[in-house]
């Protein structure tokens, strides 16, 4: 079982930072800042699905899991708070979200309609995408090592986070259904992350594009430049496959993929720095 810590991140996010921040480059730039961008609504709706499925547990599994919920709830609000920063400098920039009210709008239509189990099963699905995520960000230094240190760090602190806590929503999903039949648990969360796919892959894919073209750059030129960013160099989408895949596999669970040493690996090369971190000002 994983500790649960929730970190103070040392950044500046009210210095502007360029437009193209991710080394100059537009398409990894936009696909980044579309995932920022849906950020705050979706963790706000993490938060809410696992509170409320952990609070209608018995209280045998309630308290099991408590102590971890907690940890998760801290964590995610604060990436809620400095994503929320980050894209504050996003619309100083002149961006327009034009996702984010549809994501809200989709997030209060299902909170009308599901009970707490299904939001955890959204939730758990959803974590899993965003933990291989997070998983390949820090695996392949390609992703972040040409982007301006600031925003590095905001991401490389945010992706051992979601991997830090990627049990927690699917360990409150397998409490909150453990008298359902075998087949039918996994029928509905392999339902459920297909249909979390397809939302989390094409939303970010179109707010991307929708980025790209407020910088001006349209039609073919920035599908083939945001989808060779994504599936081929350095394929990001293509890289998480087989992580995403096992999660229809009998016996799934998040850490049979131990990747503690990601995390480990980044707080050793951050401590490395601990001197310039005392030069920014702290927002978290």
């Amino acid at each position: 079982m994983t500790s649960l810590v929730v970190r103070r991140l040392l950044i500046d996010l009210e210095t502007p930072f360029d437009r193209r921040w991710n080394g100059g480059d537009a398409f990894r730039s936009a696909y980044f800042n579309a995932l920022s961008m849906s950020f705050p609504v979706g963790e706000q709706f993490f938060i809410d699905s696992v509170r409320a499925g952990v609070k209608a547990l018995p209280d045998d599994r309630r308290s099991a899991l408590e102590a971890e919920a907690q940890g998760f709830i801290g964590q995610e609000a604060t990436h809620r708070r400095i994503h929320a920063m980050f894209n504050a400098q996003l619309d100083r920039q002149g961006y327009v979200n034009a996702w984010a009210p549809r994501i809200l709008r989709r997030v209060q239509r299902l909170e009308s309609l599901l009970d707490p189990r299904h939001a955890v099963a959204i939730t758990a699905a959803t974590e899993h995408f965003t933990a291989i995520f997070a998983h390949e960000l820090l695996k392949d230094p390609r992703h972040l090592d040409p982007a301006e240190a600031e925003a590095a760090a905001m991401w490389r602190w945010h992706a051992i986070e979601e991997i830090e806590h990627k049990g927690v929503a699917y360990d409150t999903w397998l409490h909150a259904t453990r008298h359902w039949p075998r087949f039918k648990r996994w029928k509905v969360k392999a339902q459920v992350m297909l249909i979390a796919t397809r939302n989390f892959t094409l939303d970010r894919t179109l707010g991307a594009i929708e980025l790209l073209r407020q910088d001006g750059i349209t039609g073919p030129k920035a599908w083939f430049g945001l989808l060779r960013y994504m599936w081929v160099r350095p394929g990001m989408m293509r890289k998480i496959f087989r992580a995403w895949a096992a999660y229809f596999l009998p016996g799934f669970h998040p850490w049979n993929e131990d990747d503690r040493h990601l995390i480990e690996k980044y707080e050793a090369e951050a401590a490395l720095g601990t001197e310039s971190a005392k030069k920014v000002r702290r927002a978290a």
